[in-house]
């Protein structure tokens, strides 16, 4: 399965899911790029689709007579906007999506904000990434370094990098051996943070595995003369 097959299959689940009926999409700043780049508005309004909205736009109008189909990365922020947006609900009921795991203590949080019962059903769906070709996908992030230096990684890009392999492998329901350069600490700090949250995770990983995948984090520094001497499109070079 492809990374672009793998999050059309998540979208069209979540309409599904919603039934019939007029539906609005409740997106954050991560997932309305990854909604846009994915599905031509054409054929979401095929699939009742009319409205899309970002969860931090305050102004929206109140539509009871409309689903929604709420879609974000479980950060914080998100959290913490869909908690509000819950107190005061201005759809008729919500259809909640995570792109990635959710903690259990901010489940507990969305529960207590629902004090309407407006929300029937709250699931995760692995898809945080922005798939650009079947087997390529971006993050969009132009630096990674800290203020350490240029070997040295941002705490908060390498989780986020991290986070995004493990919707990966979860959504082509992969369990990896994980390589990667020694010389390389960047490498290294990936490999690392992604194995943590697969150990802490490790409930999600048990599926049947049919073949075990190699997984290999490579530098792009340490192979700068390659994009030089030989045509290569830009999208292989893509972090």
């Amino acid at each position: 399965m492809s990374v672009v097959s793998a999050v059309k299959l998540y979208i069209n689940k979540m309409i599904e899911n919603c039934g019939k009926g007029m539906k609005v999409f409740l997106l954050g700043k991560d997932t309305l790029p990854l909604l846009s780049i994915t599905y031509a508005q054409s054929d979401l309004l095929k699939k009742e689709v009319y409205l899309f909205e970002r969860i931090d736009n305050a102004s929206r109008e109140s539509m009871k007579h409309m689903r929604c189909i709420v879609y974000l990365r479980p950060t914080p922020e998100n959290v913490s906007l869909l908690c509000e947006e819950l107190k005061n609900p201005r759809y008729g009921h919500y259809h909640v999506f995570f792109s990635n795991v959710i903690p259990k203590p901010d489940i507990l949080k969305l529960a207590n904000a629902d004090e309407h019962e407006s929300v029937k059903e709250i699931q995760e769906f692995y898809a945080d990434y922005m798939p650009i070709l079947d087997h390529v996908y971006t993050l969009n992030i132009k630096k990674i370094s800290s203020v350490g230096g240029p070997g040295t990684w941002d705490r908060s890009l390498l989780k986020r990098s991290a986070d995004s392999l493990i919707s990966i492998l979860l959504a082509l329901r992969k369990y990896p051996v994980m390589r990667y350069a020694t010389k390389s600490d960047l490498s290294r700090g990936l490999v690392n943070c992604t194995y943590d949250i697969m150990k802490e995770n490790s409930h999600l990983f048990e599926f049947r595995r049919t073949d075990t995948p190699l997984l290999l984090v490579l530098d792009r520094r340490d192979d700068p003369v390659t994009p030089l001497l030989n045509q290569v499109q830009s999208y292989f070079l893509t972090f």
